[in-house]
């Protein structure tokens, strides 16, 4: 996709006077769930092409314990020099003026061979090469519940660093699982990376390893937190059973930094693009390579920093407007298959159920926290695709040219129209839907949590289908409220929503979000690129570096390259906001209720034969 002839000179004021200098470039690299992304911008921070390309995912194994979800680094890597290459020819930029890239990815699961640095397969049970080279966890591999259960169980301090729980998706938990089934003289082989680190260390051959993925993911806590010495607790490490990986300072995790290992937060230069991996990028070898993050927090380096008018109330008065204290008040949250919730703030921040607080992990010497719903955008898929009338309102949808969200959203409008309801709301003010179809990642952090409907008809019509999509919709959008209440109610401040992601197109879900939470929500300019434009400023920090290591502060380079787009503002109306908060409190209920209802269940079944037979 091209955004306009790439001019190779930048013209500057300066005195009156105007000059031209040359203009330079920077690839930002995304990698998701199902698709790799490149893009490349100037150095004002606008996008010139972006190109995408579909990336493999096998799911060998499935069920209500917990579904496998695997990927090659071999497969991923092929998609990223498709798209690197496709966003030089269309934006015909010299690829001698591109002086940094940037890598995010999904907080996956990465295994190599460290005596031969091969892919090694994490398909069970022989782990054997079926030639695809299908050496990722992805995040969504849900396998590893029992041992995510086992970790937890410890109660280790630095779980407090993680929400008070590991989550499944996170990567220890895959990694014991690995030790619990691989063969031993396999697993001795294994060195483990999350993905956005496998790249840089394809990029350039350094093993270099993030804050962002080590700390967020990984139980890393940085040194001088809460008396960590290493980085690593070798303690917890031998409490889970993971004691082999303890040896030499931990060098299969990426080692101790300093000692036979090297950290560093966002965009802090990694090394140079290596020759091999210049050939298949179509690149110059040497070319800045910035220390990468999660997408999710691509996402909030891409948005949060862009120049809003906001009221006073949504800023914060006692600083100027583009001070990275402005960051603390706004809540990014990156929305496709599943939605993060992120936030800056000084100093730790402790939100029972949200991941974090993460020191270093963007902005060295500040602290993170990530809340989330492990399933939104593929939550609102499901609920389409497994309804009866799906089919045939697809079809309508596709001869009026337009996906089966706007043309739904085009429908519920309608809907409310005929009937002179005052709003789509209140057509289903009776119906009440729950959605953690997959668990609840914040703020519950109950991975057993499930999805239930009170109101439920026999309507099999368009018209049913279009209430459900939308009370799934008001069902992301309270859970939005929850998120943010908790983290309020913790010590943040935010008072503003800045989105990303594919969610962003959708106006009737935007609305809802706003009027849910009460509170502005900001649309990116670059609406579908927002994640892979922040991997992008990852790649002019690596490229600002100076000889003694040190580089421009990311907040100035989001400053400078941040895109202002659209403010959508709640609805205020007064009738829409109490229908909206009613329904709240019975969203709430209906999640209190499930957990008591479970308890219930299992107090009932305890040392009776029902449970012996589920136990044999």
């Amino acid at each position: 996709m091209s955004f306009g002839k790439s001019s190779p000179f930048l013209i500057i004021r300066d005195h009156k006077t105007y000059r031209r200098v040359s203009q330079n470039h920077y690839i930002g690299i995304d990698v998701g769930t199902g698709s790799a992304r490149a893009c490349i911008i100037d150095s004002t921070g606008d996008i010139k092409a972006l190109a995408t390309q579909n990336i493999k995912l096998w799911t060998p194994s499935s069920g209500y314990e917990g579904s496998h979800y695997e990927q090659s680094t071999t497969d991923i890597w092929n998609a990223i020099c498709y798209c690197v290459k496709q966003v030089l020819a269309e934006s015909k930029v010299d690829p001698n003026s591109v002086k940094g890239i940037g890598f995010d990815a999904t907080c996956s699961l990465a295994v190599f061979t460290h005596d031969t640095n091969e892919p090694v397969p994490v398909t069970g049970p022989d782990f054997k090469n079926d030639g695809n080279d299908r050496n990722v966890m992805l995040w969504l591999d849900h396998r590893p519940l029992a041992e995510a259960e086992k970790i937890n169980n410890t109660n280790h301090n630095l779980l407090r660093y993680v929400g008070g729980k590991m989550s499944v998706e996170m990567e220890i938990p895959k990694v014991l699982w690995l030790k619990n089934n691989m063969p031993p003289e396999l697993f001795a082989r294994c060195k483990f990376f999350d993905l956005t680190d496998a790249l840089t260390y394809l990029a350039t051959g350094k093993e270099t390893r993030s804050f962002c993925s080590t700390v967020c993911k990984q139980g890393f806590v940085p040194v001088g937190v809460d008396g960590s010495v290493k980085g690593w607790q070798e303690d917890f490490y031998e409490t889970i059973g993971l004691g082999d990986l303890v040896k030499d300072n931990f060098i299969r995790m990426g080692g101790v930094d300093g000692v036979n290992g090297s950290w560093m937060s966002a965009g802090e230069l990694v090394g140079g693009l290596s020759e091999e991996a210049a050939q298949q990028l179509g690149l110059p070898a040497g070319i800045a390579i910035g220390s990468g993050v999660i997408d999710a927090y691509a996402g909030w380096i891409g948005t949060v920093g862009a120049k809003v008018k906001l009221s006073p109330d949504q800023l914060d008065d006692s600083a100027a407007p583009n001070d990275v204290s402005q960051a603390f008040t706004r809540l990014a949250a990156v929305a496709g298959t599943s939605t993060c919730h992120l936030a800056m703030s000084k100093g730790p921040v402790f939100v029972p159920g949200v991941w974090g607080p993460y020191r270093d992990v963007l902005i060295p010497g500040y602290w993170m926290a990530e809340g989330g719903q492990s399933a939104t955008g593929e939550l609102m898929k499901h609920m389409l695709e497994t309804h009866v009338a799906y089919e045939e309102t697809l079809k309508e949808a596709e001869a009026a040219g337009e996906n089966i969200y706007d043309y739904l959203n085009e429908h519920l409008k309608e809907m409310a129209k005929k009937t002179n309801a005052p709003s789509i709301s209140y057509l289903v003010r009776h119906f009440f839907f729950y959605g953690d179809l997959w668990g609840n990642r914040s703020p519950i952090a109950d991975p057993n949590m499930r999805g239930a409907i009170i109101g439920m008809s026999n309507d099999k019509s368009k018209d049913g289908m279009a209430l459900l999509y939308y009370s799934t919709m008001e069902f992301i959008a309270l859970q939005t409220r929850q998120i943010v209440e908790a983290m309020n109610a913790a010590g943040h401040t935010i008072t503003s929503i800045f989105m990303s992601g594919s969610q962003c197109q959708n106006e009737i879900l935007m609305d809802l979000i706003a009027t849910a939470c009460d509170m502005p929500v900001l649309i990116p300019r670059y609406v579908n690129a927002a994640v892979v434009h922040g991997a992008a400023m990852l790649g002019a920090k690596a490229a600002s570096a100076k000889p003694d290591g040190t580089t421009e502060p990311l907040w100035d380079i989001m400053d400078r390259m941040s895109k202002p787009g659209k403010t959508v503002w709640s609805r205020g109306d007064p009738a829409e906001k109490k229908l909206l908060d009613a329904k709240y409190e019975i969203f709430l209920d209906q999640a209190r209720t499930q957990q008591e209802y479970r308890k219930k269940v299992d107090a009932a079944l305890k040392g009776s034969s029902l449970e012996d037979q589920e136990a044999n």
